[in-house]
């Protein structure tokens, strides 16, 4: 399979949303599911960590592509479906503009395709696919690739946010972008707000904060001030968790009823967790997840207590 014909398999997102979801079908709560969140798979940081080059390094992804594939592998083995599988950004790991950059997205796309045509696959962006600093050119070309870098859908009555992180971290280069999504957030929130949904939930690559929303700045959090008032955002409209990567390790904690997950990744590790993808079941009165190791999902599946959750009424 060519990379065209691999980047032509997953719909992407346009328009704001994901049409793999017909917003008229899947406003209504038609009882518990699950879906499956990953994060950076990266592909290249794994040679540029170890030989300690993360701006320039990069040139070999091998692994990368060996534990992507065993998790697009994993999933498909699920029984009964996921609802989707959403990768909470840093798909690659070569800056826009940088090298290996096209090589590492083609890989990526064709370990992808491989994914069930029947499991929709959400898109979100990542400092490395847009820039620390995203301009409009970078966001463009992360749209032409991925598909849009913020957008909503509706999945069996549950709203889903998809957040451009980046627009909150350095917006300096591409302000009126920010802008925007910042006034499409605020429509999408008046939605959420009247509770015209069992749940809504929000999907970005940075988190807002690793455990508490008090805790310094750090590269791997949004600062104190823009943190707050997107949590406080998120929350008066009823948001019920935030997922998100990033930080290449499991973290999170809560503010207030919101629950920040902060999920490790599918590629390099910077801590003492496992490669992996984060299993969350959607119930009519809570959101229930839990982190599996690549391993554990391959050969064991999803434990009895969680499959019992969805057959709740």
């Amino acid at each position: 399979m060519s990379a065209a014909e691999a980047g032509g398999v997953f719909r992407r997102a346009r328009g704001r949303t994901l049409d793999a979801f017909p917003s008229e079908k899947e406003r209504e709560w038609k009882g518990p599911f699950y879906f499956i969140q990953g994060a950076d798979p990266q592909f290249g940081l794994m040679k540029a960590w170890s030989t300690g080059n993360c701006d320039s390094g990069g040139d070999e992804w091998g692994q990368e592509i060996r534990l992507t594939e065993q998790a697009v592998q994993a999933v498909n083995k699920l029984k009964p479906r996921p609802r989707f599988f959403v990768l909470c950004g840093d798909l690659i790991h070569a800056m826009p503009g940088t090298p290996w950059r096209k090589e590492q997205t083609a890989d990526l796309q064709q370990v992808l395709a491989r994914l069930d045509s029947d499991i929709p696959l959400v898109l979100v962006s990542g400092n490395h696919d847009l820039g620390n600093a995203p301009t409009p050119e970078t966001v463009a070309e992360f749209q032409r690739t991925w598909g849009d870098d913020y957008f909503s859908f509706w999945v069996g009555g549950v709203l889903c946010l998809v957040l451009n992180s980046q627009f909150w971290y350095d917006a300096s280069r591409c302000p009126a972008l920010k802008q925007a999504q910042d006034q499409w957030l605020d429509q999408q929130l008046s939605v959420a707000g009247q509770r015209e949904c069992q749940h809504a939930v929000v999907f970005q690559h940075i988190p807002l904060f690793l455990q508490s929303i008090d805790e310094d700045d750090d590269y791997f959090n949004l600062t104190k001030s823009v943190r707050r008032e997107v949590a406080d955002k998120l929350v008066r409209a009823g948001v019920t968790a935030v997922f998100s990567g990033h930080y290449h390790r499991n973290a999170g904690g809560t503010y207030q009823n919101l629950d920040m997950v902060v999920s490790s990744a599918i590629g390099c590790q910077l801590g003492q967790d496992t490669h992996g993808l984060r299993v969350v079941v959607v119930t009519a009165e809570k959101i229930v997840h839990r982190y599996y190791s690549l391993d554990e999902l391959s050969e064991k599946g999803i434990e009895d207590d969680l499959m019992g959750l969805m057959k709740e009424k």
